[in-house]
């Protein structure tokens, strides 16, 4: 494996990216595998062929092969998880696995031959699904948080109540939605949070009565289980001596 250090490889990157001539937006899951093909008849005659593959805050890396001396060049590809499927003159396709938020970005494939080049890429987008959770506050507001969200969720509430939304950008790229909602009306007793993203939808129900019955403690509840069994036991014993005293007097009349 040998790697470019000369001016001519910048001038290839400049002219990939003028060149560009058909472009694929293209959203994934994160820890999933992505195969990024370039296929094109003009690959059978090919010269060279060339990925370029631009992340953010790093430099451009560069993949490619030259057929007439049958070699893989690179420069600046330090990430292991991008790799060819297979020996690149076989099978041009770059292979990531797994995808990671990092790998954002866009990915360019020229093939070089003596009737022109011809160029394919891709703008890449990792997608995250956001942890959904949903819970009753002390001040009887019910709060839904999206957690770690890639591109940010979308929050809505059934039925609808007075609620503020606010976002968190987090450092990894990922968005925090989190929704805070109160019913004015007494009469509702039961919430939907709905939860929308690219990954999937979901949603969570609360009974707003929950929240008062958690916050009860267990000794708290053993005492109250405590009370109503010593409560019966009290009226049970009441009853029987008041039979009993009954039963005293009509025995002496």
């Amino acid at each position: 494996m040998h790697t470019w250090g000369s001016t001519s490889t910048l001038a290839v990157l400049i002219s990939i990216i003028i060149m560009v001539s058909v472009t694929v937006s293209w959203s994934v899951l994160v820890n999933t595998k992505v195969m990024l093909p370039c296929h094109h008849p003009a690959l059978l005659k090919a010269d060279s062929m060339a990925w370029v593959i631009i992340l953010r805050d790093k430099p451009p890396c560069t993949r490619a092969y030259r057929r007439d001396k049958n070699e893989t060049l690179e420069q600046n590809c330090t990430d292991n998880r991008i790799t060819w499927t297979f020996r690149p003159e076989q099978n041009f396709t770059l292979q990531i696995d797994p995808v990671a938020i990092t790998h954002d970005g866009y990915y360019g494939c020229q093939i070089v031959t003596t009737d022109g080049n011809f160029l394919l890429g891709y703008h890449l987008q990792v997608s995250v699904a956001p942890e959904v959770i949903l819970f009753q506050s002390k001040n009887e507001t019910v709060v839904c948080k999206a957690i770690a969200g890639k591109p940010a969720a979308q929050i809505s509430w059934t039925p609808e109540g007075d609620c503020v939304t606010e976002q968190e950008c987090l450092d990894n790229g990922t968005v925090t939605v989190q929704s805070t909602c109160h019913w004015a009306d007494s009469n509702v007793s039961t919430v939907f949070c709905s939860v929308s993203h690219w990954t999937g939808n979901k949603s969570q129900s609360i009974e707003l009565s929950q929240g008062v019955r958690t916050l009860k403690s267990p000794m708290l509840n053993l005492l109250i289980i405590l009370y109503v069994k010593f409560s019966i036991f009290l009226a049970i014993l009441v009853i029987r001596t008041f039979i009993c005293f009954q039963r005293i007097n009509g025995f002496r009349a």
